[in-house]
């Protein structure tokens, strides 16, 4: 496979320059999640067909055309499981990509039995990637000429695949379902969600099984490898891992050499961390009785039989269509869109409308077998 490096700001620009106007143009990047707490783009892989080049961004100054290539309706730009990618553009250059192609979404709606790319590479291609780079640190430098290869293998055939796809899709008369999807996948953007560590440690597995003291020094731990992981720029397991913070919130270390006796705890985060780590403990231990962390139960929704029966039978008729359409039954029709029909509640197809997330080919395609199936409840 034959690709180039891009890590300067005058080949970047020479590159553009080509590649301005192409048809076709797949991305793919790459970031560190598994090695950084900040995850940022690393790597951007383009190919336009008959060229495949690898982007270092940190070797350049200025990405910016890059975004305007990305927002060109003149272009499709090709992804597989864009959501990520997009999320990070967005966050880290603002750019907002248009006229998307989506490899995984166009087969799932042809009914491929494996959707994930390295899957669909093998099956039409031949090509098994090399799958000890899908953990690679992608921040480090210098990178290797296998870690490269592999980032290239990713968008490399992408622009194939695409034709591959799109053909079965207008085959089998679901293109139009596609690009439905391609299109609300364009507004994807970053939410960051609930980032205050002093409540997201409740969410750790396994957090509902400790007492209340217990989870106030967990609280602490967890608040201290958060601002830790971010100060140094390294994943949080990599500081310390959960099963840690949950033996000291059960056993709580009063000393250095409490710690130096736990699994987990390596001689250097002793020494470099031990006091900051028996300290978080000790707060924990502090916490007066009426702060201690608890869970709070949520609310109870009442019994409702008859919507519960709705539910039941729109999914009865959803898995049958499903299993005529060759589909699993998420990709067809979410529950959640069933369970808004059921609460909803509509007496014609136009009232679907209503109805949060429900696609415009779901409503045409089997709206009224959905509806003929409610009024059968009523």
């Amino acid at each position: 496979m034959d690709f180039e490096l891009i890590d300067t700001q005058p080949a970047f620009e020479a590159l553009m320059d080509a590649v301005e106007g192409a048809p076709l143009v797949a991305l793919d990047t790459e970031a560190a999640s598994f090695h950084r707490y900040h995850d940022r783009v690393y790597l951007v892989q383009l190919t336009i067909p008959g060229r495949t080049v690898v982007i270092d961004p940190l070797g350049l100054t200025d990405l910016g055309r890059l975004g305007v290539l990305l927002a060109d309706p003149g272009s499709e730009k090709i992804f597989h499981d864009a959501d990520y990618d997009l999320r990070l553009f967005q966050k880290e250059y603002g750019f907002e990509p248009r006229r998307l192609f989506d490899t995984r979404i166009a087969a799932q709606f042809t009914a491929e039995p494996g959707i994930g790319l390295a899957a669909l590479l093998e099956k039409y291609f031949d090509v098994r990637p090399d799958k000890r780079f899908q953990r690679a640190d992608w921040s480090a430098r210098p990178l290797t000429d296998g870690m490269l290869e592999y980032a290239a293998g990713d968008t490399h055939l992408l622009c194939e695949l695409r034709s591959i796809l799109r053909d079965r899709l207008t085959e089998m008369g679901r293109l139009g379902w596609a690009e439905e999807e391609f299109g609300l996948v364009e507004s994807t953007r970053w939410e960051p969600g609930e980032v205050d560590p002093r409540v997201t440690f409740m969410k750790l597995k396994g957090a509902r099984k400790l007492d209340r003291r217990a989870l106030a020094i967990l609280r602490e731990l967890y608040a201290w490898r958060e601002a830790t992981a971010s100060a140094l720029d390294r994943a949080t397991f990599r500081v310390l891992g959960n099963e840690v913070l949950f033996h000291l919130a059960t056993h709580p270390a009063k000393s250095r050499d409490d710690l130096s006796r736990v699994r987990g705890i390596g001689p250097d985060t002793v020494n470099r961390r031990g006091d900051e780590l028996l300290e978080a403990i000790a707060r924990g231990l502090a916490t007066p009785e009426d702060e201690l962390p608890k869970f709070v139960r949520g609310a109870r929704h009442a019994h409702d039989p008859e919507f519960e029966s709705r539910v039941s039978a729109l999914k009865l008729r959803r898995n049958a269509l499903a299993e005529e359409f060759a589909l699993q039954p998420g990709v067809l029709c979410p529950n959640a869109i069933l369970e808004g029909i059921a609460r909803l509640m509509p007496t014609a197809v136009e009232g679907m409308t209503a109805v949060t997330g429900m696609r415009d080919w779901q409503r045409e395609v089997f709206g009224e077998a959905l509806l003929e199936t409610l009024d059968g409840t009523r």
